[in-house]
């Protein structure tokens, strides 16, 4: 975990975030914290980093979600150096498939 980012503000932010319980109550929290821009990146972010873990390419990529090569890059970067979160969560989404079938 960063140290950087491990304050009492994020804390409670992300305290309001695990709150919410559907899509709708996502979006009527989020269209209030960010602006549009911040909510399309944090989403495109987590779009490429799917298409990577499906082994896209980057140019399929950049194609399907506008992505700079930068950010594709940057993504890679979190998913083959980072803190695994994003594999948490995509792990986490399939095993909920899995019990839905």
């Amino acid at each position: 975990m960063n140290k950087k980012i491990k304050t009492d503000a994020v804390d409670h932010l992300f305290e309001a975030v695990l709150t919410l319980k559907t899509p709708e109550e996502c979006y009527t929290f989020f269209e209030d914290v960010c602006t549009v821009n911040e909510l399309l990146s944090l989403s495109q972010r987590y779009e490429v980093a799917k298409m990577l873990r499906e082994g896209r390419t980057y140019l399929e990529i950049a194609e399907k979600t506008g992505a700079s090569t930068a950010t594709i890059s940057r993504v890679n970067r979190s998913l083959n150096y980072g803190n695994d979160g994003y594999d948490m969560v995509f792990k986490r989404l399939e095993d909920g498939k899995k019990e839905d079938k």
